[in-house]
């Protein structure tokens, strides 16, 4: 099978290279960096083109507008990226009885007072443009009758790109004191651990008979303050001195969710899989990131 992978340079479309090497598959990376075969996913005719002259069966989608707080002023080119494209993808592969994976957020989440896992039925409550629009890439999807696999994921990170691990990283070693917020809770996800569960599925075709919305993350419930505590213990940055703050101390134009831990029995069950806890993730993440040095 052909499968076709968008924003191939991110975080988890630079993991779905790593782990699809050995695939019985034929996986085409394509991305609007340098070094990706091109593919605009906001044009339906270039999308068309593609799939039929590379006989395309499956698109994961990885590409999006991702910086939360530019969505809020960037205009329309977010909704383009985040629902009308994914929109033109699913249309694509519903021609040609394909299936779509497509990459969704915990920030669908975030208007209401949650304090139990989010479930994959949970009505979307978004509190920005950036959520806004990734419900409506969603919605988009759906409306089509694609076969698909829609995955909310959160938190994530990974060796590559900017990330809050990488981040922090610097920070605790660079400075002698960082506030970070305790009042939003959630759960990381290492890219590569939901790049491993993608393949898994596709290349074994558990995706038949099982379209539908799925949550992934890694196990366990933290704040991004107890994150980078974690994360700073684990680099043996003790000398930073790390101290919990509120989020109306960083001032955001989007009001990010207080609650967005995932319920991943759905998957769990559906795919008969695994999820490693949050810490032991970050572990092998940054002896990784300390391989690449």
């Amino acid at each position: 099978m052909n499968i076709l992978v968008t924003g191939a340079n991110g975080q988890l479309g630079q993991e779905i290279q790593i782990v699809s090497k050995n695939s019985r598959d034929n996986y085409i990376f394509t991305d609007v960096s340098e070094g990706y075969e091109h593919l605009d996913i906001t044009n339906r005719d270039d999308i068309r083109r593609m799939v039929k002259e590379q006989d395309i069966r499956c698109i994961i989608n990885c590409a999006a507008w991702t910086n939360v707080d530019a969505a809020e002023t960037a205009g329309p080119i977010v909704e383009t990226l985040n629902a009308t494209a994914p929109g033109y993808l699913a249309e694509a592969m519903k021609e040609v009885g394909g299936l779509i994976v497509h990459i969704s957020t915990d920030y669908v989440f975030g208007k209401e007072p949650y304090n139990t896992p989010c479930k994959e039925d949970q009505q979307g409550t978004p509190t920005g443009v950036y959520g806004l629009t990734k419900l409506h890439g969603e919605q988009n999807i759906l409306a089509t009758g694609v076969e698909h696999l829609i995955i909310r994921t959160a938190w994530l990170y990974s060796e590559f790109g900017k990330n809050f691990v990488k981040t922090m990283l610097r920070l605790t070693a660079e400075k002698p004191q960082v506030k970070v917020v305790i009042d939003q809770c959630g759960t990381p996800t290492y890219a590569l651990d939901l790049a491993q569960v993608i393949f898994d599925i596709v290349e074994n075709r558990k995706y038949e008979g099982h379209s539908g919305i799925y949550h992934y993350s890694n196990e366990g419930v933290c704040s991004w303050y107890d994150f980078t505590k974690k994360i700073a213990a684990l680099a043996g940055y003790t000398a930073c001195d790390i101290q919990p703050c509120h989020s109306d101390e960083f001032p955001s134009p989007v009001h990010r969710p207080a609650y967005s831990v995932l319920d991943k029995t759905r998957i769990k069950k559906t795919f008969g899989i695994k999820i490693p806890y949050w810490t032991n993730s970050l572990k092998v993440c940054m002896k990784r990131l300390a391989e690449r040095k």
